[in-house]
């Protein structure tokens, strides 16, 4: 009897109805096109998530937990695990505990690395970052609002600035919504540029409530109201990170690493 294989896309999760398909639907679809023999499955490690879109759309999505159960169930017994989170921090993490302690019950099962976990991932998203706005002007800056992480020893958000310095890119920046870089940082660079028109794009995989609200918002400590403050023209980008197929490419990638294994 051959093993009936199935490919688990674990993602946080997101209530906004616009970027769910875009994103986390787009990068499943790649998936599952480079995986034509396995089965897809969804999970969304966000309960807060998956349980206000059970009361608003009536929409029921897996936990990893459930998931497992369901594979399981459907008599799965190899599956190939890929995470469409940005990076190894919590949500990542509280995922793999419930992989591993259902793992037992499959024959194989293998994991993907989320988004930015090698140099070489970082040297490709830098370069999709770039890419997406190829004809940004001397007068423009681009700013990428990522939600941030309490990981100081290896901050990849950090790693980004110095890479997009390193190469003299001073028109590109990121900054966080919470942890460093903020939006200090933001602020200086636009004064020191002083730029006609500064764009606001999400450094996420999805453009949700940080996107919309953090961002986007009319909010007075909205990044669009910052920016504006400094005298400035903001432009809000609502596009997820997941929107980008050279994005979508790297996890792709991880998971075929994976399964190579």
């Amino acid at each position: 009897m051959s093993d009936k294989k199935a490919l688990l896309a674990v993602s946080f999760g997101t209530s906004v109805a616009e970027t769910r398909e875009k994103t986390i639907g787009a990068i499943e679809k790649d998936l599952s096109a480079a995986f034509p023999d396995r089965s897809l499955y969804r999970a969304w490690t966000s309960s807060i998530i998956r349980k206000k879109l059970l009361r608003t759309e009536n929409l029921a999505i897996d936990s990893v937990e459930e998931a497992m159960d369901r594979m399981a169930m459907d008599g799965v017994t190899d599956v190939l695990v890929q995470p469409t989170h940005m990076l190894i921090g919590e949500e990542y993490n509280k995922a793999v505990d419930a992989i591993r302690a259902g793992a037992h019950r499959f024959a194989r099962v293998t994991l993907g690395a989320p988004l930015l976990t090698t140099p070489e991932d970082l040297k490709a998203l830098a370069q999709a970052m770039k890419d997406a706005f190829p004809t940004l002007a001397e007068d423009q800056m681009l700013v990428w609002m990522g939600h941030g992480s309490d990981k100081t020893e290896d901050n990849v958000y950090l790693r980004l600035n110095e890479r997009f310095a390193a190469e003299g890119t001073d028109n590109v920046i990121v900054g966080t919504v919470e942890f460093d870089p903020g939006f200090d940082g933001v602020r200086e660079r636009i004064r020191a540029r002083k730029p006609r028109q500064v764009l606001l794009a999400p450094l996420m995989v999805v453009a949700g409530d940080h996107a919309l609200n953090d961002m986007a918002g009319d909010e007075p400590d909205s990044w669009k109201s910052l920016v504006a403050g400094e005298g400035t023209e903001p432009v809000c980008i609502l596009k997820g990170m997941g929107e980008y197929p050279s994005v979508r490419a790297i996890y792709v990638r991880h998971a075929q690493c994976a399964a190579a294994l």
